[in-house]
C-alpha cells in the first residue's frame, strides 16, 4: 500500500485534478490512499470570511459566493452531467452550512478556535468528495473515507495533537473492513473524543498522510506539490536553486524546520519512526525524480559526497538577549528564561550562549517580540532592579539562514568556508548557532541581506560550475567603451577556463544610468543606457548597495573628482573597487590610507593597477616585493606615454602644437592635455608609486619643473592650443639643445630618500631611459635585494586599449 497526498496547487482546477487522475491511474496497481487538500487558496478564504463576519463586515457573504462558485464550476467540470444535479446539491447544502455558521460568527462577533476547525473543515470536505465522485465516474475502484471519523486528537483547536493509539485502531479496523482499490480522505481535518471537528495545524494535510502511511504501515508516502521535490535553496530567492535528489529524515527535519516550505516538520516524524520512505513529486512533471527522503541513502563506489544538501532560511525574526553579571555561575537562568516564555507560548527558534555565561540570545519570531519582552521583564524583575541583569535587547528585520548536510560532521573547513564567503560579500553575522550533531550551522543575519546570502552560499556549496560577478560601470568613455567591449568579447573564455561569469549589472556615463540584475546584453547596452535614468553618482551608489547582489565590483572608469567620494560607502559595503581613476589614490595621504584600511577591515579589494603605467605591471610588483620583504630604495620612470609620444615624435619637422594635436587624437592624452604637458598626470603617479612604496608622500611634497610657458596654462583648451603655436620657439629651443648635446628629451619622475621630482630632462644614449619609442613606459625600480641591477618594467604605458585590458585583469583578480 502507498499514500500520495496532493496538495492546494495539484487540485487547484479541474485541469490539475485531471492530471492527479492520470497520476492515481498509474499508481493503482496497488491499494493507495490518496489525502487531498482544499481547493487552492479556499482555506484562507474560508477564514477571511469568518474573519470579517466577526467584524460585523458584510461582505463575508460575498467571499463565501466566490468560494460556492468555484466548487460549483467544479463539479460541472468533472462530473457527467446527468449525474451533476445531485451534486451540485450536495455543494450548496454545504455552503448553506457555511453561510449559517458565519451568520451566527456575525451576530456574536465572536470567532473561536472551535469555530474556526468546523469553517476551515469544508475545503477539504468538499474537495475530497468531488475527486473522489470523479474517480468513481472514470471507473476506478475508489471510495471516499472522512479521516475525521478516524484520526482522534485532545481538543486543542487549531493546531490539535493526534491521539496516535486511538487513530491506530480505527484505521486498521476500517482498512479490514474496506477493500476498495483507491481510498480518497480529506486531509488537515480530524474529531476529538467528544466528536468535535478539530484541524491539524500549518501543513495538516501532509501530516495527515504521514499518520495513514505511518499506523498503516505502508510502502511508501509520497508528497505530490507544485515544485521537482525539495530544492538545494529556495528557489524565489536563488534561481540557480535544483532538486535534491536523495536525502535523510535528519537533514529533511532541519531543512523542513527552518522554513523549506515544500515540507512541514510535523510530517516527517510519523514517517521516520517507521522507516517508511517519503518521496516528494511534482504534479506538473511526474516524470521528474522529485526527492527521496529515506534512512538509507544510496552512495555509489567512488562518488564524492556532498557536503551540504540544502539551504534554508526563515524571515521575519528578532533576537534577544539577555546579559549581566547577576548570571554568571547562576543555576537556573536559561530554565527561568526558557519558562516564562512557554507560559506565552512563544517558540525559540534557535539558542546561543557565550562560553563566559555572561549572556544568553534566542531567536524568536517577529511577532511574538512584544509579549516576550514583557514577560522576560517580569519574570526576571528582582533582578533588573538590582542591575544583577540588564534589561532585554532587541534585534529585529532579522532572518535565519541554515547549512544543512549530514556529511558536515567531523568535516573541517566547512565553517570557515561558510563564513569566508559570507564575510567577503559582506554580510553581517549577529549570531550562530550548531548543534553537537554538527548537520546544521545557522546564522542570523539582517533581513536585507537574505537574498545576498543564499545566494552567496549556493554559489559556494553547490555550483561548482560558474561563479556570478556582478559590474557597475562608472564611465564609457574612451577606456570605458574598450574595457565594456572586452568583457563581452572574453566573457565565454573566462566561463569555461576560469568558471566566471561578468555580468554587467550597471552602467553610468555623465548623462544617464541604467541597472540589470540579470545582466545588460552587448545588444540592448546603448538602448538601455539611452532610455536610463538621469546620472547622478550618488544615486549610483545608492543603486549598488540597495540591490545587494552577490560578488559585486565597482568599475571606475573616470577621470571625474566626484566618483572617488563615493568609495568609503562602497567599501564599507563589502564590494571591491577596480579604479582607474587616479584621483582617491593621490589625495591627500590619510584619505589614500583610509580607504586602503576599510578595503582591508571589510574583506574587500581596492585595486588601482591602471592609475600608472595603463596595463603594465608596475604597482603590482611593488606591492610583491614590499610583501616578500624587499624596500624599495629609488625609482626612476618615463610614466606619461602621453610625453613620451610627444617627446619622441617632436623632432622640429612639425610644430609642438601639432604633434600634441595628434597624441589627444589617437586617445593618449586627458581630455585636457596640459593635465598630461603640465607634468601634473605624472606627479600624481610618483606619487602613487612612492605610496605603494611604503612612504608617507604628500602630492604638494612633489618638485614639479615646469616646461610650459605659464601663459599656455591660462583660458580653455582652444586657447591653449593657440598658445602653443605662439611659443613655438620655445619648444624648438628645448629640442635644439637637447640635440647638441646627443641627447634625447623624455619627462622623467624620481623618487629617491623619501623626495620626488618629475620634469624634462636630456637623456645620454648609455641611459636605460633613452631606447623608448612610441608611447612605451619604463619603471626602473633599485631595492635593497635589486641594489646593483635594478629591476625594470617597460611596455606600452598609454591608449584606451591597454588601460582597459589593465582594467580587466584587476576586476578578475579582484573577485
Amino acid at each position: 500500500m502507498k499514500v500520495l497526498k496532493f496538495g492546494g496547487t495539484s487540485v487547484a482546477n479541474s485541469e490539475n485534478i485531471l492530471k492527479v487522475e492520470n497520476i492515481i491511474k498509474k499508481e493503482s496497481s496497488k491499494k493507495i490512499v490518496v489525502v487531498v487538500s482544499a481547493l487552492h487558496d479556499v482555506t484562507d478564504m474560508l477564514i477571511k470570511a469568518a474573519e470579517q463576519a466577526s467584524s460585523n463586515d458584510d461582505s463575508y457573504l460575498s467571499i463565501i459566493k466566490i468560494i460556492e462558485e468555484k466548487h460549483l464550476n467544479l463539479v460541472k467540470e468533472l462530473i457527467p452531467i446527468l449525474e451533476q444535479s445531485a451534486w451540485l446539491s450536495f455543494v450548496k447544502k454545504h455552503f448553506n452550512d457555511i453561510e449559517d455558521l458565519c451568520n451566527g460568527i456575525f451576530v456574536l462577533g465572536e470567532f473561536t478556535g472551535r469555530t474556526k476547525d468546523k469553517i476551515t473543515s469544508y475545503g477539504e470536505f468538499l474537495s475530497s468528495n468531488i475527486i473522489a465522485a470523479r474517480f468513481k465516474f472514470e471507473k476506478l475502484d475508489a471510495v471516499w473515507m472522512n479521516s475525521a471519523d478516524h484520526i482522534i486528537t485532545n481538543s486543542n483547536f487549531i493546531n490539535a495533537k493526534v491521539d496516535f493509539e486511538a487513530s491506530e485502531k480505527n484505521l486498521i479496523k476500517y482498512f479490514k473492513e474496506n477493500q476498495h482499490q483507491i481510498t480518497v480522505v480529506p486531509g488537515f481535518i480530524a474529531k476529538d473524543h467528544n466528536g468535535n471537528m478539530t484541524t491539524l495545524g500549518r501543513g495538516g494535510s501532509d501530516y495527515t498522510a504521514s499518520i495513514f502511511a505511518s499506523l498503516l504501515n505502508t510502502e511508501e508516502l509520497q508528497i505530490w506539490t507544485d515544485v521537482s521535490g525539495m530544492m538545494t535553496a529556495d528557489p524565489k530567492l536563488s534561481p540557480n536553486a535544483k532538486p535534491i535528489p536523495e536525502i535523510s529524515y535528519q537533514e529533511a527535519m532541519e531543512l523542513s524546520h527552518f522554513g523549506a516550505k515544500v515540507l512541514y516538520p510535523p510530517t516527517i516524524q510519523p514517517v521516520m519512526v517507521r522507516n517508511i520512505d517519503l518521496r516528494i513529486k511534482n504534479t506538473f512533471d511526474p516524470e521528474a525524480l522529485g526527492t527521496l527522503i529515506s534512512h538509507n541513502i544510496k552512495i555509489s563506489e567512488g562518488e564524492e559526497q556532498q557536503v551540504a544538501v540544502g539551504i534554508s532560511n526563515m524571515s521575519n525574526i528578532a533576537l534577544l538577549t539577555l546579559e549581566g553579571s547577576g548570571m554568571v555561575g547562576i543555576p537556573g537562568i536559561s530554565a527561568k528564561l526558557f519558562q516564562c516564555l512557554s507560559h506565552e507560548k512563544i517558540n525559540v527558534i534557535l539558542i546561543t550562549q557565550s562560553s563566559s555565561e555572561h549572556s544568553i540570545t534566542i531567536a524568536i519570531n517577529e511577532k511574538d517580540t512584544f509579549n516576550a519582552e514583557n514577560a522576560i521583564n517580569f519574570s526576571f524583575e528582582d533582578d533588573l532592579k538590582l542591575k544583577r541583569i540588564s534589561p532585554v535587547k532587541i534585534e529585529s528585520e532579522l532572518s535565519i539562514v541554515a547549512l544543512v548536510g549530514e556529511n558536515m560532521k567531523n568535516r573541517s573547513g566547512v565553517s570557515a568556508k561558510m563564513f569566508g564567503c559570507l564575510g567577503n560579500n559582506g554580510i553581517n553575522i549577529r549570531a550562530i548557532a550548531q548543534g553537537s550533531s554538527e548537520r546544521n550551522i545557522s546564522i542570523v543575519i539582517s533581513e536585507k541581506d537574505i537574498k545576498k546570502a543564499v545566494n552567496v552560499l549556493h554559489e559556494e556549496f553547490f555550483e561548482s560550475e560558474i561563479k556570478q560577478v556582478h559590474l557597475y560601470i562608472c564611465g564609457n568613455g574612451n577606456v570605458g567603451s574598450k574595457l565594456i567591449q572586452q568583457i563581452y568579447d572574453q566573457n565565454k573564455y573566462l566561463q569555461e577556463n576560469l568558471l566566471i561569469n561578468l555580468r554587467i549589472a550597471g552602467i553610468s556615463n555623465s548623462r544617464k544610468m541604467a541597472f540589470s540584475d540579470q545582466g545588460i546584453s552587448q545588444n540592448d547596452l546603448n538602448e538601455k543606457l539611452e532610455n536610463g535614468e538621469p546620472a547622478s553618482i550618488k544615486k549610483f551608489a545608492e543603486e549598488i548597495i540597495s540591490r545587494n547582489l552577490r560578488n559585486s565590483v565597482f568599475v571606475d572608469v573616470t577621470a571625474n573628482a566626484e566618483v572617488p567620494e563615493i568609495y568609503e560607502t562602497v567599501l564599507k559595503r563589502s564590494i571591491n573597487i577596480v579604479a582607474c581613476n587616479k584621483i582617491a589614490a593621490s589625495s591627500d595621504f590619510e584619505k589614500y590610507k583610509s580607504l586602503k584600511n576599510i578595503a582591508k577591515n571589510h574583506s574587500c579589494k581596492f585595486f588601482f593597477e591602471t592609475n600608472v603605467g595603463a596595463g603594465l605591471p608596475i604597482i603590482g610588483t611593488i606591492n610583491d616585493l614590499i610583501r616578500s620583504g624587499d624596500q624599495i630604495t629609488s625609482i626612476q620612470a618615463v610614466l606619461s606615454g602621453t610625453l613620451n609620444f610627444v617627446f619622441n615624435n617632436y623632432d622640429g619637422n612639425k610644430t609642438f602644437s601639432e604633434i600634441v594635436a595628434e597624441a589627444q587624437k589617437q586617445g593618449f592624452t586627458e581630455p585636457d592635455p596640459r593635465l598630461d604637458l603640465a607634468g601634473t598626470d605624472v606627479a600624481r603617479k610618483i606619487l602613487i608609486l612612492a605610496r605603494e612604496a611604503g612612504y608617507p608622500l604628500q602630492f604638494d611634497e612633489i618638485e614639479n619643473i615646469q616646461f610650459l610657458p605659464e601663459d599656455c596654462m591660462n583660458g580653455s583648451v582652444d586657447d591653449f592650443y593657440s598658445m602653443m603655436v605662439q611659443y613655438e620657439d620655445h619648444f624648438k629651443n628645448i629640442l635644439d639643445k637637447a640635440k647638441k648635446d646627443g641627447k634625447i628629451l623624455k619627462y622623467v619622475a624620481e623618487f629617491k630618500d623619501g623626495k620626488a621630482k618629475v620634469g624634462l630632462q636630456h637623456i645620454a644614449p648609455e641611459s636605460d631611459l633613452f631606447h623608448l619609442y612610441g608611447k612605451d613606459n619604463i619603471v626602473i625600480l633599485k631595492t635593497l635585494r635589486y641594489s646593483e641591477q635594478p629591476l625594470v618594467v617597460k611596455g606600452a604605458g598609454a591608449g584606451a586599449e591597454v588601460t582597459a585590458s589593465g582594467v580587466f585583469s584587476d576586476i578578475v583578480r579582484s573577485i
